[in-house]
């Protein structure tokens, strides 16, 4: 199968999870780039930032549009990650690869282990922000976007309905927003050390991103948010063990 047709799969599976979860899609993007593209795990965090800024602004457009969008907290989230995802991008590119990759699939595998864990409540309603936890939340997820090179939605919408208090809605839809800046920051603290991105790969992905992530949004009004969780949970698990197997060998 040529790298082209791979590229499009793969970015078509990452704007799904993105589209219907709001967020997750990096998760994929990184071990897509570096298993089936043959990217090194910081040219692949970083083509994945790409693909993820791209892929989420286009899925926040149209939850703006939808009112599912908290932008006060939004941006008081996002904002609390802008230092933290800048210097953890300037430093990924000076950890060995090795490192990267395990780290990444830890993160990953954590991820995954959370999301199969029954919810121990539904929330109905939003409560009042508590800008203090939002900040350091915000940061931690800055920090893990920046050094891995992942958007952080995995992690970002359940801090947003547990720490923010939004609904489940509005907590992935303003994860989109959290996701867009921490992405950019990130990328840009990259600009002047990491490799030259190599288009011919990430813009079909990045394409197929796009078009997955209004396929994701429709799939998500069809399928309950319980079961899509659990089928991306079951995938984002194996693809962690499989990283953490080459990790340590």
């Amino acid at each position: 199968m040529s790298a082209l047709v791979l590229g499009l799969l793969a970015g078509a599976v990452t704007g799904l999870a993105l589209g219907a979860l709001g967020g997750g899609g990096s998760v994929l993007a990184v071990p897509a780039l570096m298993y089936l593209l043959g990217f090194t795990p910081a040219a692949a965090a970083t083509a994945s930032l790409v693909v993820v800024a791209v892929t989420s602004l286009t899925a926040l457009v149209a939850h703006a549009r939808e009112g599912t969008v908290r932008w006060r907290a939004g941006a008081l989230f996002a904002a609390a990650g802008l230092v933290p995802a800048a210097v953890g991008g300037a430093v990924s590119g000076r950890l060995p690869p090795g490192v990267l990759t395990g780290a990444f699939a830890v993160i990953a595998a954590v991820a995954a282990v959370r999301m199969l864990r029954p919810s121990a409540a539904v929330r109905h309603e939003e409560v009042p922000v508590r800008s203090g936890r939002v900040v350091r939340a915000g940061a931690g997820l800055g920090a893990v976007t920046g050094v891995l090179g992942v958007g952080g939605g995995f992690l970002a919408v359940p801090a947003l309905v547990n720490v923010v208090g939004l609904r489940m809605r509005a907590a992935v839809g303003t994860s989109l927003l959290v996701i867009t800046v921490n992405s950019l920051v990130a990328l840009a603290a990259r600009a002047s050390s990491a490799a030259p991105v190599d288009w011919t790969a990430v813009a079909p992905f990045a394409a197929a991103a796009v078009l997955g992530a209004w396929d994701g949004k429709r799939l998500a009004q069809k399928v309950s948010g319980g079961t899509l969780q659990r089928i991306f949970a079951c995938a984002l698990l194996a693809v962690a063990l499989f990283m953490l197997a080459d990790a340590v060998v």
